[in-house]
């Protein structure tokens, strides 16, 4: 069993992804500075959150937050929710998201009132319109991508199908997390499933779903074949994972990491939304690291940056010695 990752680049239209290791779009984590950080530790191409479409269309202000963007992002890849092709396709083509070079289109998110609203992964059930969204997106010019799920039910299972539906229709490449819709986020992944839509496609396949190691990862892609792989939450527990991954350099500490991703959310958005997703992602990075647990009510009752820093200072206390150091 192997138990490191073949990175190479990877072709997406007209664009090369500088490695196959990808960050998943994550509702209320994949903003710019979080963005930053994965490109910088290795990753290939990371999303924004979740965008729905018909909020863009009606310039929602907190969906519009979520395509920050800036000159310093390598590649821009927006990730739209919506299942009316229509809509879907004047986003797209539209003013909001010109700065972008990808639309990645959302037809595997399981939770219920976006599956009932024929959103997410209940377009996996209707071909036809997601074939038409497909094509759609894809009249804007960018790349186009999907991210589906292996299907509906355990017992009906039909990615490699599915693969093709989009393929025919113009998509650049397509990610499969490796559960049904049934299964949210646990379970075992069907990585047969996986494998069988990358032997169906000629277009490149990503195995997405319970990759929480090197070595999580260097099985699904030999289990798969896929031709590369997609880290979800993981990522946020240990960004590190990217570069040990791909061999990235990196000395930064996750003191440094957390202080650095604070000032950079502080010079993009204001202070509320600073504080929260500090307070999210330091929670994340926290997990696991003895000791931890007694700073978790300060932590979320900090009630400015600056106080949010002397917490983290606190909780990361040898690494910040080391900084000073």
């Amino acid at each position: 069993m192997r138990t490191t990752v073949e990175i190479k680049p990877i072709r997406v239209g007209g664009l090369l992804l500088p490695t196959n290791v990808l960050m998943a779009p994550l509702a209320g984590y994949t903003c710019y500075p979080f963005r930053m950080l994965a490109y910088e530790l290795g990753a290939g191409l990371c999303f924004t959150e979740m965008c729905s479409a018909n909020a863009l269309k009606y310039e929602d202000r907190a969906t519009k937050r979520l395509l920050v963007t800036t000159g310093e992002e390598p590649i821009k890849a927006v990730q739209l929710l919506g299942g009316n092709p229509a809509v879907m396709e004047h986003m797209a083509c539209g003013r909001l998201l010109e700065e972008f070079d990808i639309i990645d289109i959302n037809m595997g998110c399981p939770v219920p009132n976006v599956f009932k609203s024929g959103e997410g992964s209940a377009l996996m059930l209707d071909p036809g319109r997601a074939a038409a969204i497909i094509r759609g997106c894809k009249r804007s010019g960018k790349a186009v991508t999907v991210k589906c799920r292996t299907g509906i039910r355990e017992d009906d299972m039909f990615a490699a199908e599915f693969a093709r539906i989009c393929e025919d229709a113009g998509a650049d490449m397509i990610t499969i997390h490796g559960r049904s819709r049934s299964m949210m986020y646990d379970g075992k992944p069907y990585w047969k499933e996986i494998e069988q839509a990358k032997a169906a496609v000629s277009i490149p396949v990503i195995a997405n779903g319970g990759i929480f190691s090197v070595e999580d990862a260097a099985f699904a892609m030999e289990c798969t074949g896929a031709d590369g792989i997609m880290v979800a939450r993981y990522g946020l527990e240990n960004p590190f994972i990217f570069s040990e991954l791909t061999g990235m350099s990196c000395r930064k500490t996750a003191f440094m990491i957390l202080s650095e991703q604070m000032e950079l959310a502080a010079r993009h958005y204001d202070e509320t939304f600073t504080l929260a997703y500090m307070k999210k992602l330091a929670s994340y990075m926290m997990k696991k690291r003895k000791g931890t647990k007694r700073y978790k009510e300060r932590l979320f009752g900090s009630g400015s940056l600056a106080q949010l820093q002397e917490v983290i200072a606190l909780i990361f206390a040898d690494e910040a010695d080391m900084r000073e150091a």
